[in-house]
């Protein structure tokens, strides 16, 4: 499928980090079976998104249980990672990684490529935690990503950001903002779309794309 030892490399490092009880590794070994799925799924995205040449870079907090917890693409439903019409798809090789009869759909995913299919933009993502954490016993649930797990994340979003030089980079809340501040990666900053953050975000997310028009 691609032939990239640093892609390689990033997905066998993310699939090897320990998770607490109150998180999961998506990516990790084979059971459940879905994990090889959800590294096949990301590491397809991010060839893609190379051969491509991707606008823009959003990095995000953490994978959502509706969302990258079950497909391993960030900023992605299985709604959204099985639709032809849009950059990923099943007929690009996108597959479904869960077996429990659903396809999920999450807010925040239909929110984020709601808005770049409006502004023509193509988008790699990435979170600052790329594991999912949840609350304690409920891994059906979200929770903020602790300071030892930002830790973590450090490297591979520095790893990460390295398959894509000078491509420009989007922090999509305080945390991610938080994060590329502190690896000293210049970036736009917008607002979170979850909780009432929809607009701020298509306002943010437009205000990038004219700053970056020429004239």
């Amino acid at each position: 499928m691609h032939n990239n030892p640093a892609l390689t490399t990033l997905i066998t490092t993310l699939a090897s980090i320990s998770a607490p009880p109150d998180a999961i590794n998506m990516y990790a070994g084979d059971d459940p079976p879905g994990n090889a799925i959800r590294r096949a799924n990301l590491a397809l995205a991010l060839h893609l998104a190379q051969q491509r040449g991707p606008d823009l870079i959003i990095v995000g907090e953490a994978p959502g249980y509706h969302g990258a917890r079950r497909t391993g693409v960030p900023f992605t439903s299985e709604r959204i990672l099985l639709a032809d019409e849009g950059q990923f798809g099943a007929a690009r090789g996108f597959a479904l990684a869960t077996n429990d009869g659903r396809i999920s759909a999450e807010q925040t995913a239909t929110l984020v490529y709601r808005e770049l299919a409006a502004l023509g933009l193509y988008a790699v993502g990435w979170n600052a935690y790329p594991l999912h954490p949840h609350r304690p016993g409920n891994d059906q649930s979200n929770r903020l990503p602790r300071a030892a797990e930002l830790a973590l994340g450090r490297p591979l979003l520095r790893q990460m950001l390295a398959l894509f030089p000078g491509v420009p980079v989007v922090a999509m809340g305080r945390v991610a903002a938080a994060m590329l501040t502190a690896l000293e990666v210049p970036h736009h900053a917008v607002r979170h779309p979850a909780q009432g953050g929809a607009v701020a975000f298509a306002e943010g997310l437009k205000a990038f794309t004219l700053r970056r028009m020429p004239g």
